[in-house]
């Protein structure tokens, strides 16, 4: 065999392991699933075990979470972690969704509605996500507390569940990739952390309003939008909050806010505002797990 035949052969299979090595590259994606941003839903007759819709709705949430991992793996996903990050954390039907993926469920947990990131995950996908307590548009725009919390702000950034969350897996240097909900939570979305993809599955119309697409069609935007994203993944950074960090949360009632300035961490802005430092965002999302989740009458 000649010299050049032998190099030409070398370089092909040098091609090919690469090809197979890339092909075999594990992709690790994360998703965080939350409700009001599903197609369709409005109110609390959609959102709660009391509405009557609910049932139907843990239907289209887990449906459009499948959507997302079928088009995740086809994009090359290998491994996909999901949380269940709405309410009681207890809305996907787990029996619907694929052996392979694992899921976190119910409260509290470490890392709130990012549980389980750490720095193997490759993406963070957001699905059913809303706008902030501070937008005055969004369909049941709230941040981390509807019943609570009038205000988030970090270093003077009005904040998101999805900044927040963004900034959670930016601790460990991954980055978010996609949103999907009203036009509203994504456009705050890609205004604080980057310009993410963006799956729009209705139009805000109020805060109990809005034009909706039909769950099958909002299933196709989002595996569209998640295939786009993953297809691209090189083209995200994560979103990092540089400490110290100034946690300034601002809540409804004057008596949680007086009893959290007792702790010698924690300063009262005002009547209804308290400020706490953080020396990075896992931090932050440790005092407020605590500042919104303690209760005297926890049992067990």
């Amino acid at each position: 065999m000649s010299l050049l035949r032998i190099s030409l052969l070398t370089v092909l299979c040098c091609w090919t392991a690469a090809a197979i090595a890339q092909d075999n590259k594990a992709l690790k994606v994360y998703i965080s699933a939350d409700m009001e941003g599903v197609a369709g839903a409005v109110t609390d007759a959609q959102l709660g075990p009391d509405g009557f819709e609910y049932q139907r709705f843990r239907e289209f949430m887990t449906a459009e979470v499948l959507a997302c991992i079928e088009a995740a793996r086809d994009a090359g996903a290998t491994e996909i972690l999901v949380s269940d990050s709405h309410g009681n954390g207890q809305n996907l039907l787990i029996e619907k969704l694929p052996d392979d993926v694992t899921i976190v469920r119910s409260w509290p947990r470490v890392l709130g509605m990012m549980a389980g990131i750490d720095d193997t995950f490759d993406a963070v996908i957001f699905l059913g996500y809303h706008s902030s307590t501070e937008n005055s548009r969004g369909v049941r725009a709230h941040t981390m507390s509807s019943a609570n919390v009038t205000a988030l702000r970090i270093n003077g950034i009005s904040m998101s569940e999805g900044s927040v969350n963004a900034a959670i897996a930016g601790d460990f240097g991954v980055p978010v990739v996609m949103v999907s909900g009203d036009d509203v939570a994504v456009a705050e979305t890609r205004v604080i952390i980057g310009d993410v993809e963006g799956a729009v599955v209705k139009w805000a119309k109020g805060f109990h309003s809005a034009e909706t697409l039909t769950p099958a069609a909002a299933r196709e935007v989002i595996s569209a939008r998640t295939k786009d994203a993953l297809d691209r993944l090189d083209d995200f950074q994560p979103y990092v909050l540089e400490g110290p960090l100034e946690v300034d949360l601002s809540l409804k009632h004057y008596r949680a806010v007086e009893l959290l300035a007792y702790l010698p961490s924690v300063e009262r802005l005002n009547s209804h505002t308290v400020r706490f430092i953080a020396k990075d965002m896992t931090e932050a999302s440790m005092f407020l797990s605590v500042a919104l989740g303690y209760r005297v009458d926890l049992q067990p």
